[in-house]
């Protein structure tokens, strides 16, 4: 399995660092913690729907916005078109 930026391609994969590094690298620094503190894996990160995110992070209204529609839904399209 190759590895992009220190991460497994495919976001099923990702350990809870890996998505904490990964929003880091997305410039959502502050929220990142978030994602560590609720221990958010890979596979935990493709189940999250827009209510979790906006909800259940405790993150302020327009970064959890950014994240669910810029971050986790793409991840989750992708992750589908691989995995069909």
């Amino acid at each position: 399995s190759s590895v992009e930026n220190g991460r497994p391609p495919d976001p099923a994969d990702w350990a809870v660092v890996d998505v904490v590094n990964y929003f880091r690298t997305a410039g959502f620094e502050e929220q990142a913690s978030a994602f560590q503190e609720q221990e958010i894996d890979g596979k935990s990160l493709l189940l999250m729907t827009r209510h979790d995110v906006l909800t259940g992070l405790s993150l302020k209204l327009g970064p959890a916005l950014k994240i669910y529609e810029y971050h986790v839904k793409p991840l989750q399209t992708q992750h589908l078109k691989h995995s069909s």
